[in-house]
């Protein structure tokens, strides 16, 4: 069978299965991480927050790392608990710069925790760092664990986001917070069915129906799961809009794809092929950063 043969099985495969947290799984199992991250330093899988037009795309995946940091307040002694977390490179920039006393990470997909497992075990930070493979609305956690749960570019996938909520309001100490960057639509009338292109298709067979539901709607969700004081602004003129310019203008430039690795060029010449479409799904989206506080 042909490597795209292959690739096309696996997604299929993938977007049948009934379960929602092996579905995630899968579908973030189809990418080959010597391709996707072949022309990058870091593993980050967010969108990025992009201040300037000459941002790369590592700088991007710190930036919107330390915009969740600051927005959560962490701090040098504090237990923090990173849900969705991927590789885990924002953990690693979160011990660097925020000096907690531990951070507890989790995601779904096996073989993402097996390679931030791995980094953590040769940058020795294993004192300071812990990965698990597990699902975001089941937290093999104690009642109030934790003083910031924070989610990453994540929070979407999970089955279901107030099902979130609940677990990490349960392991979050009395007057803790839980932070999130999260998508969302625009107007609440968009439907999962209208995202085909092939950067938005996986929305169709990866995000709960009932996690369809814009900003305002957010705020309700987050006070219905007990939480005081929360806010929720959108982000997307610097990450969604941002992110656009940056890699329409690889599609777009052949010579600025000169200077990537084939693979990824070739990658970014197929799944850009159709600019238009990608905008006009991406102008139905809007992204988030929530902040909100447990009852002290």
């Amino acid at each position: 069978m042909g490597n795209n043969l292959k690739t096309v099985f696996r997604a299929v495969r993938a977007a049948a299965t009934r379960d929602p947290d092996l579905r995630v799984s899968r579908l973030y199992q189809l990418s080959d991480p010597a391709v996707q991250f072949a022309d990058r330093d870091t593993r980050y899988i967010n969108i990025g927050y992009w201040p300037t037009d000459g941002t790369t795309v590592d700088e991007a995946g710190d930036a919107l790392a330390m915009k969740l940091a600051d927005a959560a307040g962490f701090a040098a002694g504090q237990q923090i608990l990173d849900v969705g977390c991927g590789y885990g490179d924002q953990d690693f920039l979160w011990v660097r710069e925020r000096n907690p006393e531990h951070i507890h990470a989790v995601d779904i997909v096996p073989g993402q925790i097996e390679g931030a497992r791995r980094r953590a075990s040769a940058e020795s930070l294993t004192g300071k760092l812990a990965f698990h493979v597990g699902s975001a609305t089941a937290l093999r956690f104690a009642d109030g664990t934790f003083d910031r749960v924070v989610a990453l570019d994540a929070p979407f996938h999970f089955h279901t986001r107030d099902a979130f909520f609940r677990e990490a309001f349960r392991v979050l100490r009395p007057g803790g917070i839980l932070a999130v960057i999260d998508t969302v639509p625009l107007d609440r009338s968009t439907q999962l069915k209208e995202f085909r292109s092939p950067k938005f298709n996986f929305y169709r067979f990866s995000v709960p129906a009932e996690n369809w539901h814009d900003r305002e709607e957010y705020a309700r969700r987050l006070a219905a799961a007990g939480y005081l004081n929360s806010t929720v602004e959108s982000i997307r003129e610097f990450t969604w809009v941002a992110w656009f310019r940056h890699w329409s203008r690889l599609k777009r430039d052949a010579a600025a794809r000169n200077d990537l690795n084939e693979k990824s060029a070739a990658v970014i010449e197929r799944d850009w092929a159709d600019v238009e479409q990608i905008k006009r799904e991406l102008d139905l989206l809007d992204h988030v950063l929530a902040v909100a506080e447990k009852p002290r």
